[in-house]
């Protein structure tokens, strides 16, 4: 009996480097998956503190996304996009399922009639926060810095580009 009592912390230490190693998912509490950390109690906080290269895991707070820029230049969307999605990958564990949900509700919102556009976009601006705050998407903080600034603004090229840049997240996240 002694032996199987000295063998059983070995084998569990064992199981949990073999899990660790291959998928990274071998972190405390055995519970993290592919996500590791991210979704505790403590969202993202302290993932810019791991050493690492350069400014990558430095999350100070999004930048701001420029709603003229975004209108005028094709590929300033693009590398917006490609942004917002870096950083949900190093800060969230949002779903694609959850961004979908969004990306039609904005689609939605894009196709109302022009009298109701501006607070369907209010209304989907409340909807993204929500989905912030309850998934701790703090990637997003900026497309709903930007959405604040289209429903000001109340612009139909406004209005479209912001779908298009949604579009172009949901797309590169697949």
């Amino acid at each position: 009996m002694s032996e199987t009592t000295q063998q059983e912390p070995r084998n569990q230490e064992g199981r949990r480097e073999g899990r660790g190693a291959p998928g990274g998912g071998g972190r405390e509490g055995g519970r993290g998956g592919p996500h590791g950390d991210r979704g505790g109690p403590h969202g993202d906080r302290g993932r810019g503190d791991r050493g690492g290269g350069g400014d990558r895991g430095r999350f100070e707070g999004p930048p701001e996304i420029d709603i003229e820029k975004l209108i005028s230049d094709p590929l300033y969307l693009d590398n917006q996009a490609h942004g917002v999605v870096s950083r949900m990958r190093d800060m969230d564990s949002g779903t694609k399922s959850q961004l979908r949900r969004l990306y039609n509700a904005v689609r939605r919102a894009v196709r109302a009639p022009e009298s109701e556009r501006q607070q369907q976009f209010v209304m989907l601006r409340a909807r993204l926060a929500y989905t912030i705050a309850r998934h701790s998407l703090r990637s997003l903080d900026s497309l709903e810095k930007l959405l604040l600034q289209v429903t000001r603004k109340n612009d139909a090229k406004g209005y479209e580009r912001f779908r298009d840049l949604f579009e172009a997240i949901v797309a590169y996240n697949e």
